[in-house]
């Protein structure tokens, strides 16, 4: 996956466009920042008054979700400009260099043409919620819905600034095949009407595939899949689509998302993250194979509360790669075990992947943060061994036990850090917030604690951390609105049924489910990311889990870890990819060693599958 982390004009002539262009992107990005800290600021305030002063404030969540689509547009629209979109490139980036430009070319030409071919049905769309309005500020439902419009034509300028780098040829060669296969087929349309569900398989299985494998950024393959098969092969408007997204990027639960992203940029710039590392080092560091042990109690630690599993991974590794290193360890090791932990902890609270699946399958996010600590303890364990076999003649002779004083000096300095994870978690699970309302606890906190015990705040990097914010919820929100879309679509044309009805019909029950969504998410975890396969396919599958006997939770914990060791596995899996990028490692370096660690998550997820204490056992 190619991520940028700084925004760039690639290719853009000097001249007045690009210093206007320049200027628009500085605009998104302040308005985007300001949306941030007043969608902090409202929820905190509305959080003080229902639980300090006990007189809740009926505005506050109201104006929080009208933000909030703004926000999710504004931030995808950095995204676009950053190349932050999440996108499979594994493909593509076996090709060589002139096959890979063209692919470039037309991956960036189909997010033009989506985003093109909705920004009128969204223009409708807001008109029509002009006439609803909100019960407790009582503003037009237009001033949020017109996010959607606003959005999209700042990704068709930001688009196009990137299409001005493409060499001529090339460029009019890839809009002459754009828009001759556009005309096709939409030419065509009387023949779609007539397939009836076969469409399904060529929107969502053939045209997303293609797209996918082409660089097309994963939520507007997903978008541009809705917008043919509604606009060809249904009589239903288009400007459906527009409701979809809007509803799947503004639901009230997804709020955490921004906030928990935020709370976890906090975590690095005030030092609470490298706290904890620096004390479990001080605890094992001693041990054979001490220091792959800290790296997976830290990654347990830090996991989930930035929303992002490789903020997670940058927090960690820096601390301890490098020691691990100077202790012999070979650099395919190291970001072997680093991926594989970033598989083990993605049930880990508060992590955005329950949250997600807890607003699309309905299922309590309490049960959710509850069920998923000991599955990754279980799974943990298991990666232990494999740590301790490998490191199990290991010379030590050269490293010495640091003192205890030493030891508990360093418990004492992160123990305030430690402290945020277990605050967060026991607040949601005894009812004390809800997840949203929790993050704002935990941004004050560390604040708090970065400002008087590590004095590290260093308040210049506030504005970027609050742009980053913004382009990384907006690139996960825009993914869960096209998959909602996508969702619906599917459900609209008897799908989910027909599914429902094949895989409850599997010989075996429960054990045999179990098994078949074990193999499926791995796959789709690889292919579509984490997120967006959850949000694509955890509706449809959990009425069937419930039918053949399965708990929701416990459900919720095997598919999690599945997609979770699909989204670190090799060659697809785009998490892999990012560790070796943070662990400064040749891809090729780490595949042998991740291996045994795969085969050990794969045993720990057995287990935890056909145990269902280890994920309900606390509820």
């Amino acid at each position: 996956m190619a991520v940028t982390d700084e925004p760039v004009m690639i290719g853009v002539r000097p001249g007045l466009g690009p210093r206007l262009i320049a200027c628009l992107i500085s605009l998104t990005e302040l308005f985007a920042a300001a949306v941030v800290a007043v969608e902090v600021g409202v929820l905190s305030i509305g959080v003080i008054a229902r639980y300090v002063f006990h007189a809740p404030i009926v505005w506050t969540d109201e104006l929080a979700q009208i933000l909030f689509v703004w926000l999710s547009m504004l931030g995808s629209a950095i995204a676009l400009h950053r190349g932050q979109h999440m996108r499979m490139t594994a493909l593509v980036d076996r090709f060589g260099p002139s096959a890979r430009a063209n692919c470039e070319t037309v991956a960036l030409l189909a997010c033009v043409a989506f985003m093109v071919l909705m920004l009128w049905p969204a223009i409708d769309y807001a008109h029509e919620e002009s006439f609803v309005i909100t019960p407790a500020l009582e503003l037009p439902g237009s001033i949020r819905a017109a996010a959607l419009p606003v959005g999209l034509v700042l990704m068709v300028v930001f688009a196009l600034a990137k299409v001005g780098s493409i060499a001529r040829p090339r460029l009019v060669t890839a809009f002459c095949l754009m828009a001759g296969l556009t005309a096709l087929v939409w030419l065509s349309r009387g023949f779609f009407l007539g397939l009836g569900n076969l469409n399904l398989v060529l929107f969502f299985v053939g045209l997303v595939g293609v797209a996918v494998f082409l660089g097309v950024p994963i939520a507007f393959a997903f978008g541009t899949a809705a917008l043919g098969y509604i606009g060809l092969a249904t009589n239903s408007p288009v400007l459906t689509i527009a409701g979809r997204m809007d509803e799947g990027m503004s639901h009230l639960i997804l709020l955490a998302v921004p906030l928990f992203v935020f709370l976890g940029y906090l975590m690095e710039l005030t030092g609470m993250a490298k706290a904890m590392v620096d004390f479990l080092a001080a605890l094992l560091g001693h041990v054979r194979g001490g220091l792959s042990y800290v790296l997976i109690g830290a990654m347990y630690l830090v996991s989930g509360i930035s929303g992002s599993k490789t903020a997670d991974m940058a927090a960690v590794a820096p601390s301890l790669l490098p020691e691990m290193r100077k202790r012999g360890q070979k650099s395919g090791e190291l970001v072997a075990l680093l991926a594989a932990t970033g598989a083990q902890t993605e049930t880990i609270p508060p992590s955005l992947v329950l949250i997600t699946i807890g607003s699309v399958t309905s299922v309590s996010i309490a049960a959710l943060f509850t069920g998923g600590l000991v599955p990754a303890v279980v799974l943990g364990l298991f990666l232990a061994l494999v740590v301790w076999w490998r490191n199990r003649r290991e010379d030590l002779s050269h490293i010495s036990k640091p003192p205890r004083q030493d030891v508990l000096r360093a418990f004492l300095f992160a123990l305030p850090a430690l402290a945020l994870p277990f605050i967060i978690r026991a607040a949601v699970v005894e009812g004390v917030a809800t997840a949203t309302e929790v993050s704002t606890i935990g941004i004050a906190y560390s604040v708090i604690v970065g400002l008087l015990i590590y004095r590290r705040c260093d308040w210049s990097k506030f504005p970027k951390m609050l742009i980053d914010t913004a382009a990384l919820s907006g690139a996960i929100l825009f993914i869960i609105g096209a998959a909602t879309t996508v969702a619906w679509c599917l459900t609209q044309s008897g799908f989910s049924r027909d599914l429902a009805k094949v895989m409850a019909s599997l010989p075996g029950g429960g054990p045999t489910f179990m098994a078949v969504s074990i193999l499926m998410f791995i796959v789709l975890g690889s292919v579509l990311e984490g997120i967006p396969a959850l949000v694509l396919f955890a509706p449809l599958m959990f009425p069937i889990a419930k039918a053949v006997g399965l708990h929701e939770v416990h459900y919720a914990m095997v598919i999690i870890l599945a997609m979770g060791m699909g989204l670190f596995l090799p060659p697809f899996g785009v998490g892999y990819y990012a560790a070796c990028a943070i662990g400064r490692a040749d891809p090729a370096e780490g595949i042998r060693p991740l291996m045994g660690y795969m085969l050990a998550l794969l045993a720990g997820l057995v287990v935890v599958a056909f145990i269902p204490w280890l994920s309900i056992g606390f509820l």
